[in-house]
């Protein structure tokens, strides 16, 4: 059996910064609901996409568990681990790397969700279930290329459990859940055709990427994939100490994102620059707050401010712009901050408008973002 290269480096890809950032934000807090990203073959999409599980630090999961369920949070077993538990079964508890689940593009509904098999529940009165995807996924990666062609049926069931970080599978009358919250990572070329707005709306964040410009860089390109496909081993090793550095900050900040703080002007910072923009509904608005604070928390701040506010923006709304999907994906940040002057000026200085958001508040958006 041939011995798969190494992934190749995060740290190691050249410019993309933008997606670079969207990726390493949900995987500080994989509750904001995933990334797209939009653009021509040969840019990086799928490497990154990969390359960002190597970072991924280790977790600890019930060993036999085909859902990877968390010991530590027993509210979120999955049906099968409950039931062995309520026996007094011993769960035994084992650390493994972040999984990276690519979904092909002719996937089923039952193959994503998996199966309750009816046959055994109406025959023997056994509960039986076979794991599909989702499953497979859970507190890992799920990549989907070319989402855009992917059955938009199955689009909506990927985006749902995103959102809701449970699957429910139902069949005459027999229902079974696990858990399925993951970071979902869908890449697209646009030529190929569109996804819905609909659909374009539930992905959290957003990046359109374009082949670099710059010489330098693209030579810079060339010479690191010519050291990679040279001596792929050694190529990874001579990345990492900047990909350890990397993953121990996406660590430290998984551990922090919950404890970061925002301030009523805050909330009524990126209220106020929805509502400019014209954006329907108010998922941006929960996804911006969600993205800011997983800046903060990457960045080792227990509270947000308005540059977290700004780079949050960039991320979650060029999809959901009224003139039409990615039209304004190179935003004009200039343009953003000035904005954001107004905004300030228009709340007015000092008073409450400093004050931490209260703790029911606060209480609320933990709720709005179950881990």
């Amino acid at each position: 059996m041939t011995k798969r290269a190494p992934v190749y480096p995060f740290t190691a890809i050249v410019g993309q910064e933008r997606m670079k950032r969207a990726l390493i934000l949900n995987a500080v807090d994989m509750r904001i609901g995933g990334v797209l990203i939009r653009g021509e073959r040969g840019t990086g999409k799928s490497t990154a996409a990969r390359a960002l599980a190597a970072l991924l630090p280790e977790i600890r999961v019930i060993a036999d568990s085909p859902f990877n369920d968390d010991p530590d949070r027993p509210e979120t077993w999955s049906d099968e681990v409950r039931e062995r538990a309520n026996q007094g079964e011993e769960l035994p508890v084992v650390s493994r790397k972040i999984r990276f689940v690519d979904l092909p593009v002719s996937a089923t509904e039952d193959r994503v969700v998996g199966t309750l098999d009816i046959e055994k529940a109406i025959q023997k009165g056994e509960r039986h279930f076979d794991p599909g995807v989702l499953a497979a996924a859970n507190r890992g990666i799920l990549y989907v290329d070319e989402v855009n062609l992917l059955d938009d049926h199955v689009v909506d069931l990927l985006l749902d459990s995103a959102a809701m970080g449970v699957n429910v599978v139902e069949r005459e009358g027999i229902s079974f859940s696990h858990p399925a919250r993951f970071i979902l990572i869908g890449t697209m070329n646009p030529e190929e055709g569109d996804l819905r707005p609909q659909l374009l709306d539930r992905f959290a964040l957003s990046v359109e990427v374009h082949g670099i410009a710059d010489a330098a860089e693209r030579m810079e390109i060339l010479e690191r994939h010519i050291a990679y496909e040279a001596d792929p081993e050694g190529f990874r090793r001579a990345w990492a100490a900047e990909e350890q550095r990397l993953s121990d900050k996406i660590a430290a900040a998984r551990e922090l994102v919950d404890n970061v703080e925002y301030t009523r002007r805050d909330l009524y910072t990126i209220a106020s620059l929805t509502s400019s923009l014209q954006i329907d509904g108010h998922r941006a608005d929960l996804v911006i707050l969600k993205t800011a604070r997983a800046h903060a928390a990457f960045n080792g701040r227990e509270r947000i401010n308005q540059q977290d506010i700004l780079l949050a923006l960039e991320l979650a709304i060029p999809h959901r712009l009224k003139r039409g999907p990615f039209a304004d994906a190179q935003m004009n940040m200039a343009q953003l901050e000035s904005q954001l002057e107004q905004i300030n000026s228009e709340f007015g200085e000092g008073g409450d408008a400093e004050e931490l958001a209260t703790e029911g508040e606060q209480a609320a958006a933990k709720k709005k973002l179950p881990r």
